[in-house]
């Protein structure tokens, strides 16, 4: 039957395992982090206490060496407490590349958001500046076309006066205007109820 110191050396020694392999875990964990920093706090909180249950079972089996009656024994425990120191300190550095590693990334996707952001926002003036000139291209378009229609309009009239004095030439040469208007197309329409042959000449 195995002593009671035994059993607790064995303890300790699956304990430190079990503590040192989710140190590992959760290192890796930090390494595949990309945020948010919320994220990478609530990682190395539950590392610090598995590094504290870690350190406490070594501490342990520290003791538990130094009160081996044979000399032997306590130096082959000693032994394994030496590696165990050394492997948590191992894991610490890991642990600290961990972090910077993390951090760096995290700082990375915060400043291609912000770029991505002012990009965003870079777009939204092209865009503005784009509807306010191309709604000047429209305005100066319509305004163009009103006066190319306006000029047609007095190239008509124009041409329907040179056209009505070559066809009634002094037709309407001594006509008084009527109720103050002299217009080419009222005289048009006072030429159609009194035609030529009843005495306008």
């Amino acid at each position: 039957m195995a002593a009671p110191q035994d059993v607790h050396v064995r303890i300790c020694n699956q304990e430190i395992v079990k503590f040192d392999l989710e140190v590992k875990a959760l290192i890796q964990d930090i390494r595949d982090c990309s945020g948010p920093l919320s994220a990478l706090t609530e990682l190395n909180t539950k590392v610090k206490g598995k590094f504290q249950q870690l350190r406490h079972r070594i501490q342990e089996l520290e003791q538990s060496a130094k009160e081996q009656d044979r000399e032997s024994e306590k130096q082959v425990l000693l032994q394994e407490v030496e590696n165990h120191k050394k492997q948590m300190l191992s894991n610490q550095t890991s642990w600290r590349k961990a972090n910077l590693t993390c951090k760096i990334a995290i700082d990375n996707l915060e400043k291609a958001e912000l770029l991505q952001g002012g990009d965003l926002l870079r777009q939204r003036k092209t865009t503005k500046e784009s509807l306010a000139q191309t709604s000047s291209a429209i305005t100066e378009s319509l305004m163009g076309i009103s006066r190319m229609m306006s000029q047609q309009v007095q190239q008509s009239e124009e041409a329907m006066q040179t056209l009505e004095r070559k066809a009634f030439p002094g037709a309407f040469r001594n006509l008084p205007p009527i109720w103050g208007v002299d217009s080419p197309q009222l005289r048009k329409e006072i030429a159609n109820i009194f035609p030529l042959e009843n005495g306008f000449t």
